[in-house]
């Protein structure tokens, strides 16, 4: 997973956790839920970071 990808799932993260606060805070549902499915949209990209990076490992071991 390049840095940058890691940079965009982690902004994904936190501004869906700032979305999810302020939608708690200000009793806005539609708002929270954003946040929520913001920082699903973080982790999922996460995953699929640490899916590539696997199939990378473990291409590079059969090429040895």
């Amino acid at each position: 997973m390049s840095a940058e990808d890691k940079i965009n799932a982690m902004a994904d993260k936190a501004t869906g956790k700032i979305k999810e606060t302020a939608g708690k805070v200000t009793d806005n549902e539609k708002l929270e839920a954003e946040g929520k499915a913001d920082q699903v949209k973080g982790h999922a990209k996460e995953a699929l970071g640490d899916v590539k990076d696997a199939a990378h490992g473990a291409r590079d071991s059969l090429k040895d």
